[in-house]
């Protein structure tokens, strides 16, 4: 039994060291910084498609609270110019 735990212990510390050893790595050309290549043209168009959506949605978040400043705006004006008579009742909320 003593030999079988040996035998264990040894093909464990060689999965360890294998998978644990630092292997050489390649770079692709938008990490090693080839800028003339297709990847990092189709990386680039990627970039300022994803800016183009986050433009688009902040400048609907931005129409619409300017659409809500002018209709209170218009709402107020209205309820200004038109005072209540006392036998109106109130169209208030």
């Amino acid at each position: 039994m003593s030999a079988l735990k040996a035998i264990g212990r040894f093909v464990a510390t060689v999965v360890v060291t294998l998978v644990g050893t630092p292997l050489p790595l390649l770079a692709c050309a938008a990490c090693y910084g080839k800028s003339d290549s297709a990847l990092a043209r189709g990386m680039n168009w990627g970039i300022f498609s994803l800016l183009a959506v986050v433009v688009f949605v902040l400048g609907g978040i931005a129409a619409f609270f300017v659409y809500l400043a002018k209709r209170a705006a218009a709402t107020s004006s209205d309820d200004a110019a038109a005072p209540m008579n006392e036998s109106e009742p109130s169209k208030q909320l």
